[in-house]
């Protein structure tokens, strides 16, 4: 097993409301769609109140190379890495006495907005006082199923070795991906969804002492997760990898998949446990977008109460690919949402087209 411990959080510092993106698209894309107000009611349809970015809006307004963006992309992620991490390890709503660096054994970094070698993670390192024999792995290509990905194979990393506490950082500056030239409407939907955010969790294997460390009467204990890959999907989610940069995929039939496959993945999950839907309490998934609740809702039977977070964390954040899903963990974890005894699901979707299933139960 591994104990879920903390969750810290970097929120780049340029806010942006909904009302301000869709003017600043419509100046855009306003040449290169006759229907553009049409297709612009998407902005307040998607219950997304306010994002946040990397650069101010003026930077967004004119064209950058694929160096420049990564360039960016790379002193950014360092820096709001850092700041994750340290919120992580001292976190004073969820820790009673803060983790030092030197206790971590691994990190995964999870990505896929950007390139670096190193990977970000040995930046890092050299920036905050871990150990020099920390194992580094980085993940990249996951997208919006990354974040769930990076705490399932941390996961497994603490079932090999109980006596580790490990973190994983998410960091998704998806508004650097940005492309003037893409006329296409699944660069406009994903304008309209798609947002900057960092974060760090950190998870401890059976061995750890967690009570020591925790304010909290309960944390969510991992005791199982499954991947599952859709064959020949492709071409629902991802990128298209050109001169420019990244170009995104973004399939509208996303929601209809979710309703009619992700049901049975959960279902059988559930079964290798001897457990069935009903008996799960919380459901912490990645809200890729209004549709996408509302298919979790439709297909899966989780109630508005049971993505009241996720919906919350869409409307103030929006999608912020791998790393919403700690958002969502890390408002469970400060309002103590989770009960003892209590099961949850961890979610996300994710280019493959796949799944990342967590099965969590609060232990106290």
């Amino acid at each position: 097993m591994a104990t879920i411990l903390s969750v810290g959080k970097a929120i780049p510092e340029n806010e942006i409301s909904q009302t301000t993106a869709v003017e600043l698209c419509r100046e855009i894309f306003s040449d290169s769609f006759k229907d553009i107000d049409r297709l612009l009611t998407v902005f307040s349809n998607g219950q997304i109140e306010k994002r946040q970015f990397a650069e101010e809006l003026t930077w967004y307004q004119k064209e950058h190379s694929f160096a420049e963006k990564n360039d960016l992309y790379i002193e950014k992620a360092v820096k709001y890495s850092v700041e994750a991490v340290k919120n992580c390890l001292s976190n004073q709503q969820i820790l009673s006495r803060p983790i030092a660096f030197e206790e971590i054994d691994a990190i995964f970094f999870i990505s896929s907005t950007g390139f670096s070698t190193p990977s970000i993670d040995a930046k890092i390192m050299n920036q905050l006082p871990f150990k020099k024999t920390t194992k580094r792995i980085p993940i990249w290509g996951l997208g919006c199923a990354g974040g769930a990905s990076g705490l399932s194979r941390a996961y497994e990393y603490c079932r090999a070795y109980p006596d580790s506490v490990v973190l994983v950082i998410a960091v998704e500056l998806c508004s650097l991906t940005f492309q003037h030239d893409d006329h296409s409407k699944s660069n406009l939907i994903g304008t309209s969804l798609f947002a900057d955010g960092v974060a760090c969790t950190c998870i401890a294997g059976k061995s750890f002492n967690w009570k020591e460390r925790s304010k909290l009467a309960a944390l969510p204990e991992i005791i199982g997760t499954r991947s599952t890959l859709m064959k020949d999907s492709e071409d629902v989610m991802g990128w298209d990898i050109k001169n420019n940069g990244l170009y995104v995929i973004f399939s509208r039939n996303i929601p209809a998949i979710i309703k009619k496959w992700l049901k049975p993945q959960i279902i059988e999950f559930l079964n290798e446990h001897h457990l069935t839907l009903k008996k799960i309490n919380h459901f912490i998934a990645h809200p890729g977008g209004k549709k996408v609740i509302d298919a979790y809702i439709d297909g899966l039977g989780f109630t508005e109460e049971q993505l009241f977070i996720s919906k919350e964390v869409l409307k103030n954040h929006g999608n912020m690919s791998s790393v919403t899903v700690m958002y969502v963990l890390e408002k469970y974890l400060i309002q103590e949402l989770g009960q003892k005894s209590d099961f949850g699901i961890i979610g996300a979707l994710g280019p493959g087209f796949s799944s990342e299933l967590l099965l969590v139960s609060w232990k106290g």
